[in-house]
């Protein structure tokens, strides 16, 4: 079982945890994820490691599924039954010059650890987080605090720039020596934000995040066509070249279990009324 040390709410359906996982915590780097099982009933689904701190890891997940609902009703002394982990590829960093960090909604999640080690490595580091309204965006300071520079930009005009993360990044890279980008976030955002750079020929990094099972490249149910080619999100990414990836097929992989997993969200929001509470705790 693996202690929750914190738990709060980031923004409207927004949630971190950290949880207390030593063996991830010890190994885990930029671009990983872990797998977790809330109890012994539950589904496995992975996130990716947001932070390290100590013996702790932090993940950050927007609560739309059932599984996510359920824990984002753990509170700090809960447990999780199982965290597997670090799985999956770290993200290519070196030293390299200017590189630009890029999130989008809940996917911010993953950009400050990419932007310290980036940072780290002695690069330049841009940031750019967007999102629907200020209400959704997270991270902000903890984004400031890892880059050099940063940009904000809401579809609203709430915060920062009135428009999509494409159109900065599309602004910043105008007369600049860019090295590389990352961009994370929900599959369209990906693939819209990844041809600005296309153009340019900006080496250009998304992480991946099909639907997933065990993580270690057994099931296929994660695989995704890249450069033509079926590659596995668990083991040959989860970061690949945006640039060679096919997102419409990713997209649409995204949704094959979408009518089930609304039957499942209708069916926890059932048990829970009747219970009298969230979900279940630990």
């Amino acid at each position: 079982m693996f202690r929750v040390v914190k738990a709060e709410q980031l923004a409207e359906k927004i949630f971190q945890i950290w949880v207390e996982a030593p063996h991830v915590a010890r190994n885990a780097r930029a671009g990983q994820f872990l797998v977790l099982r809330i109890h012994e009933q539950g589904e496995r689904i992975p996130l990716t490691v947001s932070a390290v701190e100590e013996d702790c890891v932090r993940i950050i997940f927007m609560a739309v599924g059932k599984t996510t609902l359920e824990l984002s009703t753990l509170k700090a002394g809960d447990s999780i039954r199982d965290v597997a982990g670090p799985l999956g590829k770290p993200s290519e960093i070196g030293k390299s010059g200017t590189c630009i960090v890029v999130g989008g909604g809940a996917g911010i999640a993953s950009c400050p650890i990419i932007a310290r080690a980036a940072r780290a490595a002695g690069n330049r580091v841009i940031g750019i987080i967007g999102a629907r309204n200020a209400d959704f965006l997270i991270l902000e300071n903890e984004m400031r605090e890892s880059c050099h520079e940063l940009h904000i930009a809401t579809d609203d005009g709430s915060r920062g720039f009135h428009g999509f993360a494409a159109d900065v990044l599309k602004k910043v890279i105008a007369g600049k020596k860019i090295a590389c980008v990352w961009i994370i976030g929900p599959a369209i955002m990906m693939k819209v934000t990844s041809k600005v750079t296309r153009e340019r020929k900006i080496r250009t990094y998304v992480s991946l995040n099909p639907i997933m099972v065990d993580g270690t490249g057994m099931c296929g149910s994660c695989r995704v066509v890249v450069g033509g080619e079926t590659k596995f999100a668990c083991v040959d990414g989860p970061e690949f070249d945006a640039h060679e990836v096919d997102f419409d097929l990713l997209m649409q992989r995204q949704r094959v279990y979408f009518d089930e997993e609304k039957a499942a969200v209708e069916r926890y929001h059932e048990h829970s009324c009747q219970c009298g509470t969230g979900g279940h705790h630990g």
